[in-house]
């Protein structure tokens, strides 16, 4: 028989464990308050102290609501109200500094009130965190005195924290307004808060063998899961079915055996199927939210990771999207899907959209702009640079790391390595080993080739994270840098056995057999990668890039299907469809995938580096096409982005020799040759252009025809005037001969052939 004064009450799968915490009151109903705090009684419900003068120190809460503090909690700290207030407002909240007074108490109530209407064990921050000195007996105020006098007779008494610079009010807290079981429920969740097991689980098990209520065993059993003992878990929940009668136990049990691998079992717990999607919140008014989880969300959560873990993961993302779709509140369970690319690109905006955030009230906006951060950054990309601008301006976030995050993946996505090295430094200064920034960071120092960071890093990850898997995935990086791949190899399958979800290894994996050109190797584990990463494009892709380097062309268009479905806005994966259609002779295709490649380059402002790849291709399958003004254009643009190019010169050469235009021709293929004279095609080219411009018959128009022309007659008269002065001269040379005949026998034999020699 269960003692009476156990409270007993079961939660119902819209509650979360705040239905259960020792803080929370009105236990003696079936069901929370219907009633909803309305915003503008925030302050009040994050105020304990308000709360408590206004209760004048009685055993008493309001019955609207069971989200009231308790100044006899051993977990409630006092702080200066207009600290409160100044520290609980948001930039986008109104500062009033003022302190509210209409909470008024109800007797009929009972004793505990919950800290908070978020937060299992409060909005203050514990004893374990805060010392604070309790004061005497003597400065509790009566219960007939004015609230101001109370205020300042209070606020006489103060004390500063070791650790906050915030001002600890400290009035004397009577224990003996509690029962006997409630101040050991409190002292075993304060051991609990404060990791002392031992003793949690020392006073836990005494107030269950007391009590007998199913909400104690799952407190005495969390004491065990925390600890690591899961199987003494399970066996205080099997005991007395209370894994059948307590949803809550139920929960915690499933978690265990998932701990424990024992997947079919936890399976049979938590069923495979959810039994509360035929029942509606909605449908019975005396249900409202508690403020946290709620348990059936996280039940099917937990399936999800059990699915995941037996490769289900159809079912998986089944689990995760109706987990997320249940309470939005359960973050893990969308990032699950996100992470573990579970999800194309358009299935996660879609599946953004139909989320609820008006259940989170004030922070329906904020937690809206946070999830679209998390995201593609593909498709939306003005709506995402919406919500990083709202969050920064509005928010205040904007050095927050998810804000970091979002510009890294950004850049990343748009292959600004140097950029994104830059923007992964500056979020590593405030979380050195952030484990959702760490991949992206390890990948920019491979692009950049920074070997000396990359093996600073990985010793230091090996040193302090040895059972992580971002660790090895460093170390595997770092190797694959330096061209040792066999222990890339090793390592990238290290870091996959670690974590199984961890896609980044299982590609980094295959790429160590395509380095060294072993393509049946590489195909099995992207085909691996691609089974077990259904909603990520990046495995199709390299597995079509594989089959196209082995000329297998058909099977190389089929899996470059398969990816352009899942992401078609990914400019890599449209020019490597470019490439395969150019490589098929099917030009058209060919070119329209290579200008969808470069307007979506254009889009997301990419680096010169992929906008040159793209230009290239398009330049060439315009030449393939016969349409050569537009492949020199495209050429000329790669000189501009590129600089000097042997290769860029010697195509620009083909084409003007195909424009029969020789002069230019000729003058880029003389530019190739001298960036790279070992060119044999630019060789060939410009031979054969030297002999068609040889070999070319010139009209009489043309400017090399008219100069020689002009050169012709002008050596022409140039003889005619040199025969003239000839034939004079012949003439005075024969009267001269005749003269000296007639005088031959008065000259010497030396003077006429002086005279001969003369003449000639």
């Amino acid at each position: 028989m269960r003692n009476p004064t156990s409270p007993n009450q079961t939660p119902s799968q819209h509650n979360s464990t705040i239905a259960i915490s020792p803080f929370v009151g009105n236990r003696t109903r079936s069901r929370l308050p219907t009633h909803r705090i309305h915003p503008a009684t925030n302050a009040q419900r994050e105020n304990p102290l308000s709360n408590q003068l206004n209760q004048s120190w009685n055993r008493t809460v309001s019955g609207q609501s069971p989200y009231r503090s308790l100044a006899n909690s051993p977990l409630v700290q006092k702080t200066n109200p207009s600290i409160i207030t100044a520290s609980l407002t948001t930039p986008h909240q109104k500062n009033t500094g003022t302190i509210p007074t209409n909470l008024n108490a109800n007797p009929n109530s009972s004793l505990l009130a919950s800290l908070s209407k978020g937060n299992v064990f409060g909005s203050t921050i514990s004893s374990s965190l805060r010392k604070v000195s309790i004061q005497p007996n003597s400065n509790i105020p009566e219960t007939n005195t004015k609230d101001e006098n109370m205020s300042n007779e209070i606020n006489k008494a103060t004390t500063t924290t070791l650790t906050t610079n915030t001002t600890i009010v400290s009035p004397e807290i009577d224990l003996s307004e509690l029962t006997s079981i409630e101040r050991l429920r409190l002292w075993r969740h304060d051991a609990l808060m404060q990791h002392m097991y031992r003793t949690a689980e020392y006073i836990g098990n005494k107030i269950y063998t007391i009590t007998e209520d199913p909400n104690d065993a799952f407190w005495l059993a969390q004491v065990y899961y925390n600890n690591n003992e899961f199987i003494r878990a399970i066996d205080l929940l099997t005991k007395d079915n209370l894994e059948s009668l307590n949803i809550i136990c139920r929960y915690l049990m499933g978690l265990c055996l998932f701990k424990l691998q024992r997947y079919d079992d936890a399976l049979d717990v938590v069923d495979e199927l959810n039994p509360f999607s035929d029942s509606k919140q909605d449908s019975d008014p005396t249900i409202a939210p508690d403020g946290g989880i709620k348990v059936e969300s996280s039940l099917c959560y937990l399936r999800g990771l059990i699915f995941a873990a037996q490769n289900n993961l159809k079912k998986a993302k089944t689990a995760f999207k109706e987990a997320v779709l249940v309470d939005v509140k359960n973050y893990e369970a969308f990032e699950s899907l996100i992470s573990k690319n579970l999800i194309s690109p358009e299935e996660e905006w879609d599946l953004l959209l139909s989320l609820d955030f008006s259940t989170l009230g004030d922070n329906e906006e904020m937690i809206r702009y946070l999830y679209t951060l998390n995201v593609s950054k593909y498709i939306h990309q003005d709506v995402s640079k919406t919500a990083k601008q709202s969050l920064s301006d509005e928010y205040g976030l904007s050095n927050n790391i998810d804000i970091l995050r979002y510009q890294i993946e950004t850049l990343y996505s748009q292959c600004k390595f140097s950029e994104c090295l830059e923007a992964c430094e500056k979020a590593l200064d405030g979380d050195e080993y952030n484990p959702t920034i760490l991949p992206t960071y390890i990948s920019c120092l491979y692009e950049q080739n920074g070997k000396n960071k990359l093996f600073l890093l990985s010793h230091n990850l090996a040193e302090k994270f040895p059972k992580s898997a971002i660790t090895w995935f460093s170390v595997a990086t770092y190797y694959m840098a330096i061209e040792d791949v066999p222990k890339a190899r090793k390592y990238f399958s290290k870091a996959s056995i670690l974590d199984p979800s961890f896609s980044a290894a299982w590609l980094g994996f295959a790429h160590t057999y395509g380095l060294e050109g072993e393509h049946d190797q590489a195909l099995s584990a992207y085909a691996t990668a691609a089974r077990f990463f259904p909603g990520i494009h990046v495995p199709n892709l390299f597995l079509g890039m594989e089959y196209m380097a082995t000329n297998t062309l058909s099977l190389a268009e089929e899996y470059f299907t398969l990816a352009y479905d899942t992401c078609r806005y990914d400019p890599l994966l449209l020019n490597e469809m470019g490439v395969m259609y150019f490589k098929k002779n099917e030009l058209e295709k060919s070119k329209r995938y290579l200008k969808k490649a470069l307007e979506a380059v254009r889009n997301s402002s990419g680096t010169s580096t992929i906008v040159i790849s793209i230009q290239m291709n398009l330049a060439h399958t315009y030449r393939k096409l016969g349409e050569y003004e537009r492949a020199i254009k495209c050429f000329k643009l790669v000189l501009e982005e590129a600089g000097k190019d042997a290769e860029v010169y010697c195509a620009l050469g083909f084409l003007y020799l195909k424009t029969k235009r020789l002069g230019k021709a000729i003058d880029y293929l003389h530019e190739s040759l001298a960036l790279k004279p070992s060119n044999t095609s630019a060789q060939e080219l410009l031979l054969h252009a030297l002999e068609l411009n040889a070999s070319i018959v010139l009209d009489e128009n043309h400017p090399l025809v008219m100069n020689a022309e002009l050169y012709s007659n002008n050596e022409d008269k140039l003889i005619q005037k040199k025969r003239g002065n000839i034939s004079s001269t012949e003439a005075a040379s024969m009267s001269k001969k005749m003269k000296m005949n007639g005088d031959m026998r008065r000259l010497s034999p030396d003077e006429d052939g002086d005279e001969e020699m003369d003449i000639e």
